[in-house]
């Protein structure tokens, strides 16, 4: 499947490695911090009742992300 999409568009449950995070380095560096690189496994798997943030399974720890950070992060699904 090579199909890309931003994180923001990923189903719930649907794992998918990290492609590229696009955004300005400070940001890029925080979201390095929380253990989303290239070549990473990461799922969602819950969203907030109104749609923001969304938590995600990135190493065994649990994370949430707005959606206009998740906009940045290219992903492939597997």
């Amino acid at each position: 499947m090579n199909e890309k999409y931003t994180l923001d568009n990923l189903p719930l449950n649907k794992s998918a490695v990290v492609n590229n995070v696009n955004c300005k380095e400070s940001l890029k560096n925080r979201i390095y911090d929380l253990g989303i690189l290239n070549n990473v496994k990461i799922t969602p798997v819950y969203k907030s009742p109104f749609g923001d943030p969304t938590a995600f399974i990135v190493k065994n720890a649990i994370i949430a992300l707005r959606n206009k950070d998740c906009k940045n992060i290219t992903v492939t699904p597997i």
